[in-house]
């Protein structure tokens, strides 16, 4: 096995530098939104209502208002969602986009409230923050 050139290993850091940016500028993005205008019935997908229902059958077991790394990061729960996000491959646009996701609903984007997962993860959680009306209440912060 061959070490990577210099060269290759600046452009994978530019690479990761780019998508930093990219998913905190959608963090930051959506954080507005959220914190401006009731979300219970604003699409962030043209599917929503899919997704919602897929992802409240698919993990029953996840309380989206305070997530649990076990939920996402054991290696059964990576399968499991590797599979679902997949479905979505040819449906949403960025499906497997890097994104950051709250933890906590309540809170900001803070280093210790954000994980990292892709689009689709993304989406199902606020879909649902967001149908549930737990979302509203950072309206009245």
């Amino acid at each position: 096995m061959s070490l990577p050139k210099a060269e290759d290993l600046e452009q994978l850091e530019d690479i990761e530098k780019q998508w930093a940016v990219k998913a905190m500028h959608h963090a930051e993005t959506y954080y507005k939104l959220v914190t401006s205008i009731d979300m219970k019935n604003f699409p962030l997908t043209k599917i929503d209502d899919e997704i919602y229902k897929d992802f409240e059958e698919t993990f029953p077991e996840i309380d989206v208002k305070h997530l649990n790394d076990k939920d996402f990061k054991t290696p059964q729960a990576k399968e499991k969602w590797r599979n679902w996000v997949n479905k979505y491959e040819k449906r949403v646009n960025e499906f497997n986009f890097g994104s950051l996701i709250r933890i906590d609903y309540r809170d900001d984007y803070t280093e210790q409230n954000t994980m990292f997962g892709v689009r689709m993860q993304f989406y199902a959680i606020e879909i649902a923050r967001n149908k549930k009306g737990l979302n509203a209440e950072l309206l009245k912060k």
